[in-house]
């Protein structure tokens, strides 16, 4: 918790101070044990254009300023993320393969019955990074402007309507199955590879509706090629202050999703504190959090340990809604 009572000036003069011994080599080096050397991989386990991939990005660009090595962003997208989180799972403990993991990691344990890996006993929290509501977008030909004309357009024509999202499992598919069983309605699932895929044939019309999280869609509701009924929140988003939240409509709906960023298991605690710091110095730049509240994410800067205990206490919550929601992958 240490990082949080660091004053902006504390924290200025220490990064001056990093910066001195980065540059002298020598007590730097031997602190962090010269890492790291090489560039960095960041694994993103969903197709590119999607949120996970546009806040990987983000974040990357600032760590890597402060490690002194690029980060590179890789796309392994694939069974609700899970190739590409099992791909970090089995690399080399060294730092230089990490996750941008998603909610995902609490929510596929209890959805597919053949994991290949386990998400709390492979992977080393680094930390947290974000939290962002979904937003529900529909395509402008759908005669509904709000939530409640929704639910009484799918009452009144049931099974009609169809919504695609991120990947089976995916929170985008969980939300979208919260408001069938909160409205008691019937939809139609039509799961895509990621949010990009997803978002491009809801412009295109073959599809009717999307839950996604807000960096990706609030450029296309900005655009008119969608329009926004709802966010998953349990209040309206500072960013979009105009979009109701779907608990006005559906008391008590509350979707969060979350990023944080991971390790294989076994990597050196030295470097899980050094990426961990270098991540809560960029939550904590005005500019950058600016940045975040604009796409409506907020910042959920902590210790490894910390993001340890919320993915257990989120995989207990996720392993209930995917019980309830019947969708479990066999």
């Amino acid at each position: 918790m240490h990082h949080r009572h660091t004053s902006p000036l504390r924290r200025r003069i220490l990064g001056v101070l990093g910066a001195g011994l980065l540059a002298a080599g020598g007590l730097a080096h031997a602190q962090t044990g010269a890492y790291p050397s090489q560039p960095v991989t960041l694994v993103v386990p969903f197709a590119t254009g999607g949120t996970t991939s546009i806040l990987a990005r983000l974040l990357a660009d600032k760590v890597s300023q402060g490690l002194g090595q690029t980060i590179v962003v890789e796309n392994r997208p694939g069974a609700g993320g899970n190739i590409g989180m099992d791909h970090v799972a089995r690399a080399k403990p060294d730092g230089y393969t990490l996750l941008m993991g998603p909610i995902g990691l609490a929510i596929n344990p209890a959805l597919y019955q053949n994991m290949t890996f386990d998400p709390i006993g492979d992977l080393e929290p680094i930390g947290l990074y974000g939290g962002v509501p979904n937003l529900l977008v529909v395509h402008p030909s759908l005669p509904v402007k709000s939530v409640a004309e929704l639910i009484a357009y799918a009452k009144a024509n049931p099974d009609k309507l169809n919504y695609a999202s991120n990947g089976n499992g995916t929170s985008s598919h969980l939300a979208a199955e919260m408001l069938k069983s909160e409205a008691g309605i019937e939809m139609t699932h039509i799961p895509y590879k990621g949010g990009g895929p997803a978002m491009q044939d809801l412009v295109g019309g073959q599809v009717d509706m999307l839950f996604d999280q807000m960096p990706a869609v609030l450029p296309q509701v900005e655009a008119k090629s969608v329009v926004a009924l709802g966010v998953s929140s349990a209040e309206r988003s500072g960013s979009a202050p105009d979009i109701p939240a779907i608990a006005e409509s559906i008391p008590g709906f509350d979707l969060m999703v979350w990023f944080g960023w991971l390790a294989p298991k076994g990597t050196p605690d030295e470097i899980i504190q050094r990426i961990n710091k270098e991540m809560n110095t960029a939550l904590a730049d005005p500019e950058f959090q600016a940045r975040l509240a604009s796409m409506g994410v907020s910042p959920m800067p902590g210790t490894p340990a910390e993001f340890t205990e919320f993915l257990a206490s989120e995989t207990e919550r996720w392993g209930k809604v995917v019980r309830d929601s019947g969708a479990a992958i066999n």
